[in-house]
């Protein structure tokens, strides 16, 4: 088969960017989208032209590395999927395809469709993990959890941090991201702890980041290639409003105490 693709190229993030138009021919339809590309990048490097540079890395649908807005659509139109498990038979032959960047104010572009989504890092960082000590690795069973918060926890752990949520989301938002982090620890008797100060450290930190506010337009739960709940969300900001209005940090302890 034989597409036509507008990709985004942009020298650096100080640079302007452009659409650019190319051919890509004899495209197998068990190809992903990722492997087109590299097909692409081929010819391209053949010519002494520079390569389309794209995020990637396992292609397996679970590092969250790939990051690409299809036809508009962060990861594509296949829905529960990431860029990597797109095929071309999704495609039909002679179809003119738009690939750019995800788009946010917190993920500047670094080249091309490549951006910065360490602002997630930063995230997770704030408050993403477990500090109190839990001794060596408990019997199975020794610590009871109801099954139905096994479960969604496991839901809220699914999410593979690729940041197609804020890509989708018209006011770039982060909360879907941040609420699957929260979730999936404050679910479990290990989470419970630092559940509140967890809250109000992840929230803080990614306001700082420069995302927006969520406004339930529920792009977000429509583009996750791992369908996380916008339900998590509402967790979230109960978990939120709870710690603002009670939880007071430690203090530290003063030298002469």
């Amino acid at each position: 088969m034989r597409v036509f693709l507008q990709v985004w190229r942009q020298k650096n993030g100080q640079s302007k960017g452009r659409f650019e138009r190319y051919e890509a021919s004899d495209i197998s339809p068990d190809m992903s989208l990722l492997e087109m590309l590299d097909v692409v990048n081929e010819g391209l490097v053949q010519k002494n032209e520079a390569p389309i540079a794209f995020d990637h890395d396992c292609r397996e649908g679970i590092c969250g590395m790939c990051g690409l807005v299809i036809n508009g659509v962060p990861h594509g139109s296949e829905g529960g999927a990431t860029t990597c498990q797109l095929h071309m038979r999704k495609f039909r032959d002679g179809d003119e395809i738009w690939i750019e960047p995800f788009r946010a104010k917190a993920f500047p572009v670094l080249r091309d469709c490549v951006v910065d989504r360490t602002a997630l890092d930063r995230i997770i960082q704030a408050g993403g993990f477990i500090s109190v000590r839990t001794g060596a690795a408990p019997d199975a069973n020794q610590i009871l959890v109801p099954k139905e918060d096994a479960d969604l926890a496991m839901d809220a752990a699914a999410c593979i941090g690729c940041g197609a949520c804020v890509a989708a989301c018209p006011n770039a938002s982060a909360m879907l991201f941040t609420a699957a982090k929260l979730s999936h620890l404050g679910l479990l008797p290990q989470g419970q702890p630092e559940r509140y100060s967890r809250a109000l450290a992840m929230v803080k930190q990614m306001d700082a980041e420069g995302f927006g506010a969520c406004t339930n337009h529920e792009e977000c739960e429509a583009v996750c290639p791992k369908e996380v709940s916008i339900d998590f969300i509402a967790r979230m900001n109960r978990d939120f409003a709870k710690a603002a209005a009670t939880f007071r940090p430690p203090k530290a302890r003063g030298g002469g105490d």
